[in-house]
């Protein structure tokens, strides 16, 4: 890992963050997380090493917090892990995600769906009936629906996202009677904590994971059959020019959460406006040496620039769910 903590993802400054904590402290913060982000820290965390106490001691300032004589933060141990997802999670969840940090095993039931690899779901409800699939993909978090639709056939992508817009909720009791189904698969045990699944808004967000000649596919598949559920779907998703309108603090919320070598790929090809948006919200030397970056960075493959967009964009997302930043206007262009 490199020395300073400027280059470093934001799971990796909480990794270490967590990693110092002691295990009863980073089982509270680790409650507070959803599936999506203790499967991405956890895995962090199994792979760090060659930590140096200054990467630290930056994290923790970070954080507004201090290290006093800590040397050693135990990198890289499996009962550490092990034991402070037990403590966070229960035992259930924790071997479940144990497993899929260490050595890829699946887990059980359909709150546990969003702990599995989104292959492994696709295969589980591949069969089952288009309304059954996007009641399921309503109920999971957008960028694991984004890619468990992609890995389903081609014919019936469109059919399942029209039918995820057009949901209205979900009465509990059908909810519990498709938890049941999924039970049976893994025989485990799982708590429901809401019936509001779907909508123009779960289907907008999905298709914001995808990539853009597969979101450029379906959008047309869904206006071919319903223009204006197309129309109201579009209005909804946020793309990446649509940064230009968040507002100065927020892109500079933004821009602590993305590396710099995500956010080159992702400039790269944009009009002035968006650049002009971000170099304004950095410190002088920082906008020099992006621009720097930019100007040298030769030919990148389109497919490279559209998933650091994507990457950013999730990150925009994450906040703006956490009350960090607004995201301001709808998405009026379906390419960067």
């Amino acid at each position: 890992m490199a020395e300073g903590t400027s280059s470093m993802s934001g799971a990796d400054r909480a990794a270490i963050l967590l990693m110092s904590l002691g295990e009863s402290e980073a089982a509270e913060v680790l409650k507070l997380m959803g599936p999506k982000e203790v499967q991405k820290i956890g895995t962090v965390m199994a792979t760090l090493s060659n930590v140096s106490r200054q990467q630290v001691t930056e994290v923790m300032d970070d954080f507004m917090s201090s290290v006093n004589d800590q040397t050693a933060l135990g990198i890289g141990s499996e009962k550490y892990i092990k034991s402070m997802l037990v403590s966070a999670l229960g035992e259930d969840k924790a071997m479940s995600m144990y497993d899929r940090v260490f050595t890829g095993r699946s887990s059980k039931g359909l709150e546990a769906l969003k702990w599995m690899d989104p292959k492994a779901v696709a295969e589980i409800i591949k069969l089952e009936h288009p309304q059954i699939i996007a009641i399921v993909l309503a109920y999971l978090d957008s960028d694991q629906a984004a890619d468990i639709l992609t890995v389903l056939p081609e014919r019936t992508q469109a059919d399942i996202l029209m039918r995820i817009a057009q949901l209205d909720g979900i009465q509990p009791q059908a909810l519990k009677e498709l938890d049941e189904i999924m039970e049976k698969q893994f025989s485990g045990n799982t708590n429901l904590q809401s019936s509001s699944v779907g909508g123009l808004k779960s289907t907008a967000d999905i298709l914001n994971f995808m990539d853009s000649s597969v979101e450029a596919s379906l959008m047309e598949s869904i206006r071919e059959a319903d223009n204006e559920l197309g129309d109201e779907i579009q209005d909804l998703m946020f793309v990446f020019d649509n940064l230009a309108d968040v507002d100065n603090a927020g892109i500079q919320s933004l821009l602590r959460e993305v590396s710099s070598e995500s956010l080159v790929l992702a400039l790269k090809g944009t009009d002035d406006t968006i650049k002009e948006k971000i170099f304004s919200n950095m410190s002088k030397r920082a906008a020099e040496m992006l621009r720097d970056d930019l100007e040298s960075r030769g030919p990148v493959k389109l497919s490279d620039v559209e998933a650091a967009q994507k990457e950013i964009l999730a990150v925009a997302r994450k906040l703006a769910d956490s009350g960090d930043i607004v995201l301001g206007g709808s998405g009026t262009e379906q390419y960067i």
